[in-house]
This record gives structure tokens, sequence and C-alpha cells, in this order.
């Protein structure tokens, strides 16, 4: 199989704001590839056929995934163990597959449970992308325009299914980059998983004061924009964080620590402390900024 996608059978299993997003992106990109997909939802998959998304769609994965050049998984992670035991009889020697998980390890893990090792055609993926909102008609075709893509290959990974994985997220805009597995779940524990933990807990928090439409009805922007991403898919992140607790908590112990450092600083009213950690944090978030843009990050004054 060339890394072409005209004319193969693509088959995404899910159509939720990623897969649907993909599916639509794949079909603006690569009119002639042949799109098929998977989804609970009957209503959802009739209306992709309708809108012209997809070519085909049945909840059958005999039928749908038997004949496939390329099989997406993008449902949440703890469903991928049995979608792949219900995929395995149906699967052609040449069928590349991938998922778009937040967690690497456990994908690897759930494969090597239903296969005996990870196949070398199946390619782990992250797309670092997405939105507080879901389900396919949140799906927009332009998501993953100028977006990092992390793939983790293992070292007996198919180097042709890595050619067709790097060139399905390519042709949708995306920027393909590589990564250890471990090294990839440290990293999204710390740039993703946290910061979501840290939400979901702030609300759940101030939903229980006993003043709490007084609160959220003065909350200003820094607590809409801080919130945001609590408007997530409840199911998607508890599998996302019961998937990778380890190194979550890794980092959740750490900032706990802050936090405790924080307490004391001003229980001890240290004005000057507290100026220094705010000015560092706000350098940080400049380089940050400044890294996102491609620019050079202002020198610290």
């Amino acid at each position: 199989m060339s890394a072409s996608l005209a004319g193969r059978k693509i088959v995404v299993i899910g159509l939720g704001l990623i897969g649907g997003s993909l599916a639509r992106a794949l079909r603006a990109a690569e009119p002639a590839a042949k799109i098929h997909a998977m989804d609970r939802s009957t209503p959802v998959l009739e209306q992709a056929r309708a809108d012209g998304t997809l070519d085909e769609w049945s909840h059958d994965p005999g039928s749908t995934c038997r004949d496939a050049d390329l099989i997406v998984l993008a449902t949440p992670v703890l469903s991928i163990e049995g979608q792949l035991r219900e995929l395995a009889p149906f699967l052609a020697p040449n069928t590349v597959i991938t998922d778009v998980a937040s967690v690497k390890g456990a994908i690897v893990e759930a494969a090597q449970r239903v296969f005996g090792r990870l196949p070398p055609r199946f390619i782990p993926g992250h797309p670092i992308a997405g939105s507080e909102q879901s389900g396919y008609g949140a799906a927009r075709s332009d998501l993953y325009r100028g977006r990092k893509v992390i793939l983790t290959p293992q070292s007996d990974s198919d180097p042709q299914a890595v050619a067709v994985v790097r060139a399905l997220w390519a042709l949708v805009g995306a920027e393909v980059l590589t990564m250890d597995v471990v090294h990839h779940d440290q990293v999204l524990a710390a740039t993703s998983h946290l910061p979501h933990l840290l939400a979901f807990a702030l609300v759940d928090t101030l939903s229980q004061q006993g003043t709490r439409e007084e609160i959220f009805r003065y909350a200003a922007g820094g607590f809409r924009d801080f919130t945001r991403i609590a408007s997530s898919d409840p199911v998607m992140w508890r599998d996302i964080c019961v998937s990778n607790a380890e190194a979550i908590i890794g980092i959740l112990e750490e900032y706990q620590r802050e936090l405790t450092r924080l307490r004391d600083l001003l229980l001890a009213r240290d004005g000057g402390a507290l100026l220094e950690l705010f000015g560092r944090a706000n350098q940080s978030r400049e380089i940050f900024l400044a890294f996102n843009r491609g620019q050079p990050a202002k020198p610290s004054e």
C-alpha cells in the first residue's frame, strides 16, 4: 500500500468531534478516498452520509473493516480493547490501524492483550487538537489545520504503515511528530490531563458552595476561560485519567506541593515572594505564546 490515500478505503470508528472532524477533513482534502464509518449512533451515521462526509456506514465490523486499507479508532480509551477484539478476525494483513487517543501506553497495552504484541501495522497516534464541544455536530473540516499530531511507532513498526499514517495527518493539514510512548504520556499528563483535572475540580468545588449561584453569576472572564475545558466530554476524560493515572499523579503531586507553598506565602503575607512567583509564571507564559507563534520570546527583564 502506497502512502497515497486516493481511492483507498478508510474506516473511521467513532464520529465524535475528533473522528467526525477527521472524516470531514479527509472528504475535503481527498475526494477520491472511500470513507466508511462505524458509530453507536445511527442518526449520526445517517447525518454524516447525508452531508456527503461518508460513502458508506455500518454497525457490522465484518462488512466495514474486512477490506479496509486504513482504520482509525476514534472512541474513548477504555473502549479500544473491546473494539480491537471485534475487529481482529476481519483485519487483512495489509490493513493499517491507528488511533487518536490522548494516552498511548494504555493503547499499546490493549493491543498487546488482544494480539499478543503491538502489530507492526498498528501505529498509535494522537492529534493535539480538540474543543470543549463534543459530538459530530461540533466536527470541523479545519480542526487539524496547523495542529500537531504525535505518532508513537515502535522499533518494529512497519515503515510503510508509519508513512501511511503520516500521510493521513499531513493531508488534513497537521504537523506530524514522533515521540516515545512513555514520554508522550508524561508530557500530556502535564500539559493537558492535569489542566482538565483542575478545571473539573474547581467547577465541582464551587458548585458545592452554599452561594454557588452568586459565585457563578459574578464570575469574571478569568473563571470562564480557565474552566472552559470543564465542558469537555466527561466519559472521554474519565477514560484518559484512569488510563494515565500514574503520570497524572506524578505531576499532580508536584502541583500540590506548589499549592502548599502558595498557601504558606499567603499566610506569611509575603508579597515579595508572590511577586517573584507571578513574574516567573508570566515570563514562562510569554515564552509559551511566542513559541506557538513561531517567534522568539522576549528576554526577561
